[in-house]
């Protein structure tokens, strides 16, 4: 493997115009985007046939995420989504023009397309029903194509590593005690009181072995779309594949509707966001009724809960990330005290 750029300052003139296959005389760039597993720019381009401006994505400049990113495989998922996985799905990502990761999985580059000017999702202020129905059509179009894909679902470089289960499982009380330490005078207690009881039962909710039905985004909420891409002339764009799995579609449905819209839009628009989550999925040839998803459903509310109390702890901590994993859990696990979704874990066990 040749040696490719880890840095923004390493990509030169010469070096992008050989990937664009076309003459680069003056790049420079600018930080864009709010992700704390990975670093994201803007290049701004000068020279013949080439565009304005391309988006790319590094690994953190923080220590302590990016040995989380490379312990977990993050960098090499995301890779390999764009190599592999984004040709045969429905959903709006970004064009990829390079990827590349190393052996170890602690480097990567990924350079490709700038959907902008458009509108950056928030995962602290929430969004209006209308963005809310643009993210769920984007999930069924994951979701539908990649369905019982034998392909994907078999893919070496989406299985996990052997004992990431167990590891995720016994690091879990560890992080919630952290978590706890940290929000117990901002979280409302009962919010507080899910986050327990899903760390008194972590080895089965991280040790679960559900057949995987189809590909899941992992981390499907607001700060990873943009909407109105392209100046308007799009809707939206899914980003951030780094947690890309298999598994059942509600885990990032039931993680958006909690997560990503929060307390205020899902008690007025569940059922309907359900719904539509289903005709996307039956437009695009698999017929699911509601009570075929509710039972995963009300299961995968959590992983919005596990989510903000992992990442919590083991990413770099920033006084905005302290909103976004409160943000994360408050949505949850209001969602989840609704569903009922820990005594649903309790009887699974």
């Amino acid at each position: 493997m040749e040696r490719f750029p880890v840095h923004p300052d390493e990509v030169d003139a010469v070096w992008l115009g050989g990937v664009l296959g076309a003459k680069v005389s003056h790049v420079r760039w600018e930080p864009i985007g709010t992700g704390q597993v990975g670093d994201s720019v803007r290049f701004h381009l000068s020279g013949e046939d080439v565009p304005k401006t391309i988006a790319g994505k590094f690994p953190a400049a923080d220590a302590t995420s990016r040995g989380t990113a490379a312990m977990f495989g993050l960098y090499r998922k995301e890779v390999e989504f764009y190599r592999q996985a984004a040709p045969l799905l429905h959903v709006r990502a970004p064009q990829v023009h390079f990827a590349e990761v190393d052996e170890t999985g602690g480097a990567f580059i990924l350079l490709f397309e700038d959907v902008g000017p458009a509108r950056q999702g928030d995962q602290i202020r929430g969004c209006g029903i209308g963005d809310a129905r643009a993210a769920i059509r984007q999930a069924a179009a994951i979701h539908a194509p990649s369905w019982g894909r034998e392909d994907l679902l078999a893919a070496q470089w989406l299985a996990p590593p052997p004992d990431l289960r167990e590891r995720l499982g016994s690091m879990y009380p560890q992080a919630q005690a952290i978590f706890r330490e940290r929000y117990a005078d901002t979280l409302e207690p009962e919010y507080m009181a899910i986050c327990d009881q899903l760390a008194e039962a972590s080895a089965h909710w991280f040790e679960r072995d559900d057949p995987p039905q189809c590909l899941i985004h992992g981390d499907f909420r607001l700060d990873n779309m943009l909407f109105d891409i392209r100046g308007g002339a799009e809707p939206i764009a899914i980003l951030d594949w780094q947690t890309v799995t298999v598994g059942r579609p509600m885990i990032d449905v039931g993680y958006f509707l909690g997560c990503g819209v929060g307390e205020g839009l899902w008690r007025n628009h569940e059922r309907e966001l359900l719904d539509l989550w289903r005709a996307e999925m039956r437009a695009r040839g698999v017929a699911l009724s509601h009570e075929d998803i509710e039972h995963d459903y009300r299961l995968g509310i959590l992983h919005g809960v596990s989510t903000a109390v992992f990442s919590s702890a083991f990413v770099e901590r920033t006084e905005r990330g302290d909103a976004n994993f409160l943000s994360m859990a408050r949505g949850a696990c209001s969602l989840a005290l609704a569903r009922d979704s820990i005594q649903v874990l309790k009887e699974a066990i």
